[in-house]
């Protein structure tokens, strides 16, 4: 993890640097000149306020993320000592279904942060800073690209850079506690509860029906699931809804000249591209702690990760900066695609609906519906299925290949000086590698993983019920569990 100062490294680091610089300068000038939503309204203190809370609660919940999905295989045990505080986070999340139920409302936590980001520090149309050159502000602030680098490189990349190694230290405050339990509560109103709906479907289709970790819920509970589930399906559809029919209208910012079908095309398929990116890193995480037996042997697979975990493994936090680009690049499409101009009333409805189909928050739920939430829900009930896809590999390639341009290599630098500061270490100096786990008689808990279609093996669930006896001759000796396991195909 650490920095690699080549020459062509340092070059990538210092102007990946100088762009970071250069971009915060020009947002906390727009806003100390009230040219961004937040500031015009109400002045710049609030909007400097916003942005940096915002920010910062963004690096926690990328970091969060990587972090929980990454230990939930680590038997627990190991690092309750070492790590009380992450261990209050992951006994919790790792009870049941709450880790689906994290992900669901995390993942709406990060789009109500980067919308609060954009309204505090996004420019306003027009907007001019300190007499530059227009092509300059056509780049930095025409195209976002200024918002881009600030929010990926500060709130996203270097905390997913340091998370993808560093899991426990990263989770052990009580900052990411709040930051867990928020995203549950988020999860309980329901607003994405589709996405649960789409798992199932999926499971079905493969052929192995999503089995829940809690057992048969009462009459009440399934009925207040699937209140939320038709509700947020009737969100979804009018959200959509509103995206064609402004698309059809011309009443979108997508460019002049491109056809409404092609631009609807165009459209599912990069929805389709960010989704698998999105569960790309689930399951990435997910198989990040287990041995390379028990990742399959599928061609794809086994390609995936050698590429992701060899040597010092910086493959994996180098995919997740080159995936962030072509996210960002994607969405930048899908932008534009769903973001509605003023005109004529849509529906009929009120100028009240009309103003709230301007913030674009509609195409926010889609997005977060449909090329994020069902994916990561997806990939962490189907990891290794997820892994053994041949456009995994290939995206994969192409995420490295972004990361190598060194566009983002200033999230490097950040997470060194941030590594640096609060002394971080790699998870393996505190609970070793996952071979060196099933040495010792450690075994992993790697049940905890869903099973589903083309999934992970696990143990016979009656081993949990068996004498103490036998279930420690199974966590110290590997080989009683592996021939346990054998007996039951």
């Amino acid at each position: 993890m650490a920095l690699e100062f080549t020459p062509c490294n340092i070059f990538k680091y210092v102007y990946s640097v100088i762009a970071l610089i250069f971009s915060i300068t020009l947002v906390f000038g727009l806003i100390a000149t009230k040219q961004t939503n937040l500031s015009s309204d109400y002045g710049p203190a609030p909007a400097y306020i916003a942005l940096i809370i915002a920010i910062g609660w963004l690096t926690m919940v990328e970091g969060g993320q990587a972090s929980l999905v990454g230990l939930e295989p680590v038997n627990t045990d190991l690092y309750k000592d070492s790590h009380p505080i992450a261990l209050k986070s992951t006994s919790i999340c790792f009870t049941g279904d709450t880790l689906d139920r994290y992900l669901l409302g995390r993942q709406f936590m990060v789009v109500l942060i980067v919308f609060t980001v954009n309204f505090s520090g996004a420019p306003l149309g027009g907007a001019d800073l300190w007499g530059l050159p227009t092509w300059l502000t056509d780049i930095f602030l025409v195209t976002g690209f200024a918002m881009i680098l600030l929010t990926c490189m500060v709130g996203q990349l270097n905390t997913q850079v340091n998370a993808s190694h560093c899991m426990l230290d990263y989770i052990n405050n009580f900052f990411a506690i709040f930051t867990h339990y928020t995203a549950m509560l988020i999860e309980f109103v329901g607003i994405l509860h589709v996405g649960y709906l789409i798992q199932i479907i999926v499971g079905i289709l493969a052929g192995k029906p999503i089995e829940s970790n809690e057992g048969e819920k009462s009459l009440p509970m399934k009925l207040f699931f699937w209140i939320r589930v038709a509700g947020s399906l009737a969100l979804l559809c009018f959200c959509l809804a509103v995206t064609f029919e402004s698309l059809f209208a011309d009443r979108t910012t997508m460019w002049k000249g491109v056809p409404p079908v092609v631009a609807v095309v165009i459209f599912f398929v990069l929805m389709g591209i960010v989704g698998m990116l999105e569960g790309m890193q689930i399951a990435f995480f997910a198989v990040s702690k287990i041995t390379e037996a028990e990742r399959g042997e599928a061609k794809c697979a086994k390609m995936t990760c050698d590429l992701l975990y060899t040597g010092e493994g910086m493959n994996l936090p180098g995919f997740m900066i080159g995936r962030q680009l072509c996210v960002v690049s994607c969405m930048f499409f899908i932008a534009r695609v769903t973001t509605v101009t003023e005109g004529d009333p849509i529906f009929g409805l009120p100028e009240t609906a009309q103003k709230f189909f301007g913030t674009g928050l509609q195409g926010a739920v889609i997005t977060t519906v449909l090329a994020s939430v069902s994916w990561q829900l997806v990939a962490s009930a189907f990891p290794i299925a997820f892994l053994s896809n041949p456009l995994t590999y290939i995206l994969l390639r192409w995420c490295l290949f972004l990361e190598s341009t060194g566009i983002c290599n200033g999230a490097w630098v950040l997470a060194a000086i941030h590594r640096k500061i609060v002394g971080f270490q790699r998870d393996e100096v505190y609970i070793g590698t996952a071979e060196d786990r099933a040495k010792s008689g450690n075994v992993d808990q790697s049940r905890r993983i869903p099973r589903g279609a083309g999934q992970i093996s696990t143990l016979p669930i009656f081993i949990e019920k068996a004498p103490k006896s036998l279930q420690d001759l199974v966590k110290k000796n590997p080989d009683v569990a592996k021939y346990l396991e054998e007996q039951q195909k």
